[in-house]
């Protein structure tokens, strides 16, 4: 356990702040399961409309740091190209 008190707080606040990213990081896995059952289904219409709310989780999580650049556009891009095979 931290003695000094600024490491106590940082002790605090990242606990909070885990919480937090493990919310966004889960959000961002269900809108991709969400477009890769869409794909899975051949559901075309479905899955492009659900693009952009995937794309949007994608970016956010990437703005807050829980992923990294190019691991984003890699998930984007994957899931463009299985859109595009149906």
């Amino acid at each position: 356990m931290a003695n000094i008190r600024a490491a106590k707080k940082s002790l605090r606040s990242d606990a909070r702040k885990t919480v937090y990213n493990l919310k966004k990081k889960r959000e961002m896995k269900e809108a991709l399961k969400k477009v890769k059952d869409l794909v899975v289904r051949k559901n075309k219409e479905e899955a492009i409309k659900a693009l952009p709310a995937a794309y949007k989780k994608i970016d956010k999580a990437l703005k807050r740091g829980i992923i990294k650049k190019n691991n984003a556009s890699r998930k984007k891009s994957r899931l463009s190209q299985s859109i595009k095979k149906i």
